[in-house]
Formats: structure tokens, C-alpha cells, sequence
């Protein structure tokens, strides 16, 4: 604290040094997030897999969607992970800017990224706080809100069914959906041709029959 009780005007360099540790900081969030949704999905691809073999078809579908979601997620926070390391690159880039003209200088880069990383909810709080203090700095502008964000989140129908169907045939080893064709919400060929066979005779036992199902099914 200085003089009058005020706390010292960071340097540049020492903004600059505070937000490479905060943007580090904030990528290491993104691999606990990461970690956490993928032990998720490991455990909705084991229920896949019981519910398969249980014959239950609607369930899967409905898991396999939760499954779509997990990866697109993932995805998206390996995406905001490499736009952190580009801005960390940008704020080093200032500092050998500022070594040679003594000041810190406007980037269009830096801009981009943090325009895409103030919309992500898991990191959002600092980096408002960061693009504020960058706005300052005299680093980038201020920032317009996107309108059009809310068309991110894509009804899932158009691609759901044929993503689903792949899905459940990689989870199931292919008892269930088939890569690249558009899903039903029937059981797949073996399955279904075993139960037509027990609609049109009526005189098969049904115990056999339900051992044929589940030997089908494992």
C-alpha cells in the first residue's frame, strides 16, 4: 500500500505477468471441467451398454443423446483451452512490444479471443473481469455482445438421429444403431428377426424364444 493509503498503479509488465497467471489459471479449470464430463459420459456409456442388453432401445437413444452433448462440450472446452494459450501468447508478445516502444499496444488478436472466452459460462467471471482491465490497458476495445449466440445450442434433430444411431452401434459393438445410417426406434436386424419369427408361430415356446433374445443381446 502506498502513500495515503492507496495501493500502487501496477506496471505494464506487471498487468501483464498477473494475466498469464490468471489465464493458466483458468485453463487449468477447463481440464477439471473436462475431466468431470468425461467421467460422466463413462458412466451414461456403461448404462448404454445395460440398458442394450436389457432390450431397452428408448433409454439408449435418450442416453446416446446425453453422450452427443458430453463431446460437443468437450470439444468446446478444448477450443476455449487453445484460446486461452493464444492469448497467454498475446500478453508475451505485449511484453516484447513494451520492451521495445515502452508501452503496451493494441491487438486484434488478443481481442478475438477474449470476444469468444467472456461467453464461456465456466470461465466467464474472470474473464470480464481480465477484458475490463485489458480495456484499460489499452489492449482491446470495447466488446459488442453477439446476438447471434443463442443459436449455438442447435435443435439437435436435424443431425441427432444419424449421430445417435453411430453412437449406439460403437457403445453397443454394433447390437444397437448402425455407423452412418439414420437411427429407427426399432431393435436392430438379429433382434428384429427373432421376434418376427416368434410373431408368426405361435406355438414356439416363449422361454426358448426369450433365451434366444438375450443370447442375440450379450
Amino acid at each position: 500500500m502506498g502513500l495515503f493509503g492507496k495501493t500502487p498503479q501496477k506496471s505494464p509488465k506487471e498487468q501483464v505477468q498477473e494475466w498469464s497467471r490468471s489465464l493458466r489459471k483458468e485453463s487449468r479449470q477447463l481440464d477439471r471441467q473436462i475431466r468431470s464430463i468425461e467421467t460422466e459420459k463413462a458412466k451414461v456409456t456403461r448404462t448404454i451398454k445395460e440398458s442394450a442388453k436389457k432390450g431397452d432401445v428408448d433409454s439408449c437413444r435418450i442416453l446416446a443423446k446425453e453422450v452427443i452433448r458430453a463431446k460437443k462440450a468437450v470439444n468446446k472446452l478444448y477450443a476455449s483451452k487453445a484460446q486461452l494459450s493464444s492469448v497467454e501468447m498475446g500478453m508475451k508478445n505485449q511484453l516484447a512490444t513494451l520492451r521495445v516502444s515502452g508501452s503496451l499496444q493494441k491487438s486484434t488478436e488478443v481481442m478475438k479471443y477474449m470476444q469468444q472466452l467472456v461467453k464461456l459460462p465456466e470461465i466467464q467471471a474472470t474473464m470480464q473481469e481480465l477484458s475490463k482491465e485489458m480495456m484499460k490497458a489499452g489492449i482491446i476495445e470495447e466488446m459488442l455482445e453477439d446476438t447471434f449466440d443463442s443459436l449455438e445450442d442447435e435443435d439437435m434433430e436435424e443431425e441427432a438421429q444419424e449421430e445417435v444411431d453411430k453412437i449406439l452401434f460403437e457403445v453397443t459393438q454394433g447390437a444397437l444403431g448402425q455407423a452412418g445410417s439414420v437411427a429407427t426406434n426399432e431393435l436392430p436386424g438379429e433382434l428384429q428377426g427373432a421376434t418376427a419369427m416368434a410373431d408368426s408361430d405361435g406355438e414356439e415356446d416363449m422361454a426358448d424364444m426369450q433365451k434366444r433374445l438375450e443370447t442375440l443381446r450379450s
